[in-house]
C-alpha cells in the first residue's frame, strides 16, 4: 500500500502540460496550454505548444502565471517554494 502511495505521488509531481482548444476575443482558434506546477516550468509550455502545433510554429498571445526566478533567488540552483501557476496561450501558424 505504501509503495502504490509513493508511486501516485510521484505522477502527480511529474505530471505534463495540456493542451485544450480555446476561442480567442478575435475568434482566432488558439491553445491554452497549461504547465501548472512545482516539477514544470516555462520551458514546458512552449514545447507543449512546439509539438501541439505540428512543426508550423506557434505566435504567443498571452502568458499567466509565475514568472521565472532570477538564479540568486533559487535554491541550490533549483526554485523551490509555492505551487506554481503558468498557462499560454498560443496560435499556430
Amino acid at each position: 500500500m505504501i509503495r502504490l502511495l509513493c508511486i501516485a505521488a510521484i505522477l502527480g509531481l511529474v505530471g505534463c502540460a495540456t493542451a485544450s482548444n480555446t476561442t480567442l476575443k478575435n475568434g482566432r482558434q488558439g491553445l491554452s496550454i497549461d504547465c501548472s506546477g512545482e516539477a514544470m516550468s516555462w520551458a514546458s509550455c512552449y514545447q507543449k505548444a512546439s509539438d501541439s502545433c505540428a512543426g508550423t510554429g506557434y505566435e504567443i498571445v498571452g502568458t499567466d502565471g509565475t514568472p521565472q526566478p532570477k538564479e540568486s533567488d533559487k535554491t541550490l540552483g533549483v526554485d523551490v517554494g509555492n505551487y506554481k501557476g503558468r498557462s499560454v496561450t498560443v496560435v499556430c501558424k
